[in-house]
C-alpha cells in the first residue's frame, strides 16, 4: 500500500469511522482541525483527506474496528510503515526518558515513568521499549505487577 491508497481508503472509511465513534460532523471536524464543509466534502467522496487527516485519523482513531478491519492492521503501523517504507520493530522502542521523563519506580527489568509535561505515566524495560502508558497512576503500577510476575516465571 503507496500514500495514495491509504488516503483514498481512509477518506473513503471517514463518515464511517465517525459514525461508530457517534460523533457529529461538528464535532469530528472540530478533532482533525478541518472545517465542517471539508469533512462533508470528504464524506461525499468530493475530495480526499491530505496525508496529515490520514495520520491524524489513524493515531486518534486506532482502535475504530472501522479502520481495524478496513486495514487488516495497526493503523499507526500502517502509517509509520507507509511514511518511512518500512518499521525496524514493531515494539515501541523509546529514547528511554532521560529528558522529559521521571523515573517513578523499577521492578523486575522494568520502570514507570511519568512525563513531566503531559504527566501520564509509561511502563519500558531495560531496553527502553515502552509496554504500557495511561494518566492513570494506579493502572499503571498495576500493569507494572502483571508485568513483574511475568518475568519472574
Amino acid at each position: 500500500m503507496d500514500k495514495d491508497k491509504l488516503i483514498e481508503l481512509i477518506s473513503k472509511k471517514m463518515k464511517l469511522i465517525r459514525t461508530e465513534y457517534g460523533y457529529t460532523q461538528d464535532k469530528m471536524a472540530d478533532i482533525l482541525g478541518v472545517s465542517k464543509k471539508t469533512l462533508v466534502q470528504i464524506e461525499k467522496e468530493r475530495t480526499q483527506a491530505s496525508w496529515a487527516n490520514v495520520i491524524e485519523v489513524c493515531v486518534l482513531f486506532r482502535h475504530s474496528e472501522v479502520l481495524q478491519a478496513a486495514l487488516c492492521s495497526d493503523p499507526i503501523e500502517i502509517v509509520e510503515t507507509v511514511a518511512h517504507e518500512s518499521v525496524l520493530s514493531p515494539k515501541q522502542k523509546t529514547l528511554g526518558g532521560k529528558v522529559w521523563w521521571k523515573e517513578i519506580v523499577k521492578k523486575d527489568g522494568y520502570r514507570i515513568q511519568q512525563n513531566l509535561v503531559s504527566h501520564h505515566f509509561r511502563i519500558v524495560d531495560d531496553e527502553d521499549y515502552r509496554w504500557f502508558s495511561s494518566f492513570n497512576q494506579e493502572e499503571t503500577v498495576a500493569r507494572l505487577e502483571e508485568l513483574s510476575l511475568k518475568n519472574r516465571r
